[in-house]
């Protein structure tokens, strides 16, 4: 199933059980207007409630006001209400939600809840997984708020809302044939990653293909590239790098 574990994205699957995972999340991204580079970090960690719950929680940290400053938080949640599972397959289905909070200066009119603004998101996702290849898609809804007392959201309050949609392919390359636990997996990974404001009709459309690496089924290493393909939107820094180094622990509590 590591196939579903999604770089940019979330499958309706939710990790184990009374597991524990970090992360280390890191945008590298090319600024539009000028010759610089916004770097992003992003703690974050998972907690597998139980088989049908798992909360994250993150930090977010940005250089885009010089040195690395700590901007604001989120908390994620998903509750996976369908499972249908047989051998080599299933299909499941789960609702999310997320709430972040931000004190950065609002600079770009797409609504970013991983780093970027204030506000919540709420959604539905459906992953379906077939031998070596899982296919997901997603739909949710989005409404920003002002990043803390003195950064007021610029756009107004009928440009705040937005649907974000998302479809996510994985197809589990190696091994071949599994004989142990600890062999390597490498997934190879496609995502397109869609935005439409309800107010104002601008939209975003991007495209990230990427490459993960899973050691011993515990450890992981992502690393994508994010692309834009169309945009209405005024963007600061759409185009990137992304790099992400993840452990887990099982079996915690």
């Amino acid at each position: 199933m590591t196939q579903e574990l999604y770089v940019f994205t979330e499958p309706a699957s939710n990790m184990a059980a009374k597991s524990i995972g970090l992360r280390m999340n890191n945008f590298i991204m090319k600024q539009q207007a000028r010759s610089s580079t916004n770097y992003n970090l992003v703690p974050e960690i998972m907690v597998g409630v139980s088989k049908k719950i798992m909360v994250h929680g993150d930090a977010f940290l940005s250089n885009r006001n010089g040195g690395l400053a700590t901007e604001g938080g989120s908390i994620y949640m998903k509750y996976r209400f369908l499972s249908n599972d047989d051998i080599q397959k299933h299909f499941r289905m789960a609702v999310f939600g997320r709430y972040s909070f931000n004190n950065s200066h609002i600079d770009q009119e797409e609504i970013n809840l991983y780093g970027r603004n204030t506000g919540f998101e709420t959604g539905i996702v459906a992953t379906q997984l077939l031998h070596k290849v899982a296919l997901s898609s997603a739909v949710s809804f989005l409404k920003a708020a002002d990043n803390g007392s003195h950064n007021k959201y610029p756009y107004g309050s009928n440009n705040s809302k937005a649907v974000n949609y998302t479809l996510s392919a994985g197809k589990l390359l190696l091994p071949k044939e599994y004989t142990d636990y600890k062999q390597t997996n490498v997934n190879l990974m496609l995502e397109l990653l869609n935005q439409y404001n309800i107010g104002s009709g601008k939209y975003y459309m991007d495209v990230t293909p990427s490459v993960q690496l899973i050691f011993n089924s515990v450890a992981r290493i992502d690393v994508g590239y994010r692309q834009q393909l169309s945009s209405t939107y005024l963007r600061t820094a759409p185009n990137g790098l992304f790099i992400r180094l993840e452990y887990n622990f099982f079996n915690v509590y």
